[in-house]
């Protein structure tokens, strides 16, 4: 009887799978290829090798996705599990994200990666959640340069220029204080928009200008290297709230050991999307007045930031000592 009944139990386990298995979507705005989503990607492997194949996430692909805010709004109402998002569409509802999107906030890359990876980086993800959603690593993303129809190599350049920025994002008003004339667009529209006349320019990495193929109708990369806005990782509050202690330590510990990983794919791959928008006749603006630049947009941070602590989250930020 005994054997008969361990011979029931196991066929009804076979048929049944693994009780605990979950199956979660992520999404990301750019194609498959990109680092962003190659990391996230690995994040997934990593998940589901350290649950046994419990935790198994699918990626969608850019075709599906409307805009970064829509992805926001479908990781609050638990539509969406996982994604990786700009860190700009935060700005309103994290208002501690604003500061790591402030223009000439950091001093290199490596100045920008050593404080998401310290304290500031943690103390900014853990306060996501009143925002419905989780917080998991950051993915810097190079420096934000200035390209379009024009050359740009100092703020008087930008004088009555429509200049494309991102939805809730706190650049329009670092924008209009240059006297341009901020036109808030998704991402997906400003190939189209610069086409028709009705932006003259916008702004991304080296990364993002090739893979969303923005080089084919912005001529001009000026190096104004203004920003350093990282994107985030980010499981939707809904749906962690399901999980299990040891599912959410899974999925945290394969969040962070995918970053070393990314890096890796980034560095590689901007250094490829320069070689490539130059091969196709980008010319590249380097003799840009970048303490011009300096002086017209780091005063603006105390307009940009009311909040005593973030303000003093700023001067730690400056406080770094290295390179």
């Amino acid at each position: 009887m005994r054997i008969f009944n361990l011979v029931v139990w196991l066929v009804a386990a076979a048929v049944a799978g693994p009780a605990a298995a979950r199956d979660f979507t992520s999404s990301d705005i750019y194609p498959s290829d990109y680092p962003t989503v190659r990391a996230v990607a690995h994040l997934a492997d990593l998940m589901r090798e350290r649950s046994g194949g419990r935790l198994i996430v699918s990626t969608l692909g850019a075709a599906d996705q409307q805009t970064e805010n829509y992805t926001l709004g479908e990781l609050r109402n638990g539509t969406l599990d996982m994604a990786r998002v700009n860190l700009a569409v935060l700005n309103s509802a994290v208002p501690a994200t604003t500061v790591l999107t402030l223009p000439y906030i950091f001093r290199s890359t490596a100045h920008e990666r050593r404080v998401l990876d310290g304290p500031i980086g943690q103390e900014i993800l853990a306060t996501f959640e009143r925002a419905g959603v989780v917080g998991l690593v950051f993915y810097d993303g190079g420096a934000r340069s200035t390209y379009g129809v024009m050359p740009v190599r100092s703020p008087a350049d930008l004088r009555g220029v429509k200049y494309r920025v991102q939805q809730s994002s706190n650049w329009a008003p670092m924008v209009r204080a240059m006297g341009a004339q901020p036109v808030v667009l998704p991402l997906i529209r400003v190939d189209p928009s610069m086409r028709a006349g009705l932006v003259d320019v916008a702004d991304g990495n080296w990364s993002s200008f090739v893979a969303l193929q923005h080089h084919r109708v912005a001529k001009f990369f000026s190096q104004t290297e203004h920003a350093r806005s990282p994107g985030v990782v980010l499981f939707s509050r809904r749906v962690w709230d399901t999980l299990s202690d040891e599912e959410r330590s899974i999925i945290r510990s394969a969040a962070r050991d995918s970053v070393a990983y990314y890096r890796r794919l980034w560095d590689d791959h901007e250094a490829e999307a320069r070689r490539t928008a130059e091969t196709a006749g980008v010319q590249i603006v380097s003799d840009v007045d970048l303490s011009a630049f300096s002086s017209a947009l780091v005063p603006l941070h105390d307009t940009a930031v009311s909040d005593a602590r973030l303000k003093a989250m700023i001067d730690r930020i400056k406080a770094d000592p290295g390179p």
